[in-house]
């Protein structure tokens, strides 16, 4: 029998193990007809060493995500990223690591759907990521409105969940590029660009309006006089 290690990365890669011999028996045999000694076995572990680590059959089947809410708790308390990237920094993160473990996730997200109680439990699980968002922003960003907070934490959360679920579906489109791009239009939509990517301070935009058939001589001309006007 293999019994859990003492460092903590080498506990999370354990759990994870077990949580993937778990959802492979879930598929293949059904979440209800596949009994705790079982996936013990197949994961070459003791019932009692099952139960030291997970409370259920539910329980096992989330231990990433355990581990992903975590490693996103810890990016967010020691990064020295602007709060706003920050959270969508640890949103990347967890979608990477379900990229990299696709099989898994593809394994799980049918077992998931198959079972309401576990759909349930799903989304507390996502519930708990937008919540960790939130306390997180409230905290660093004080001055903000708290609409905004929360806000920006639902949208990075909800647009990142419903691209996570279209790359475990097989659309090719649901890219860690496309999380990107929409993360970038969530910090825009809310005046939270990094300062790197917002305009220069003395960056103006001019807009004129002339009778159609104005030459472009003229335009000028008028433009000049306008901008030369004390």
């Amino acid at each position: 029998m293999t019994e859990r290690p003492d460092g903590s990365d080498d506990a999370d890669n354990f759990r994870v193990g077990v949580a993937a011999q778990a959802i492979r028996l879930f598929a293949e045999h059904g979440y209800e007809a596949t009994t705790v000694d079982e996936i013990a076995a197949a994961a070459g572990v003791s019932r009692r060493t099952f139960f030291r680590q997970f409370r259920s059959k539910e329980d096992v089947i989330f231990t990433d995500h355990e581990a992903l809410l975590a490693q996103a708790s810890t990016h967010l308390a020691t990064t020295a990223e602007d709060p706003w990237t920050a959270v969508c920094t640890a949103a990347h993160l967890v979608f990477d690591r379900f990229r990299e473990n696709r099989e898994l996730s593809v394994r799980r997200y049918r077992v998931v759907q198959r079972v309401p109680a576990l759909r349930d439990r799903e989304l507390v699980t996502v519930h708990r990521y937008e919540r960790l968002f939130t306390d997180y922003l409230r905290d660093a960003v004080p001055s903000a409105p708290a609409v905004d907070v929360v806000g920006f934490a639902a949208s990075v959360t909800a647009c990142h969940n419903y691209l996570l679920r279209a790359m475990i579906r097989g659309d090719e489109t649901a890219t860690a590029h496309a999380l990107e791009r929409t993360l970038a239009d969530i910090r825009r939509r809310y005046g939270v660009v990094p300062a790197a990517d917002a305009p220069a301070a003395d960056t103006a935009v001019t807009v004129v309006t002339y009778p159609t058939g104005t030459s472009p001589d003229e335009v000028a001309r008028r433009v000049r006089e306008q901008l030369t006007q004390p």
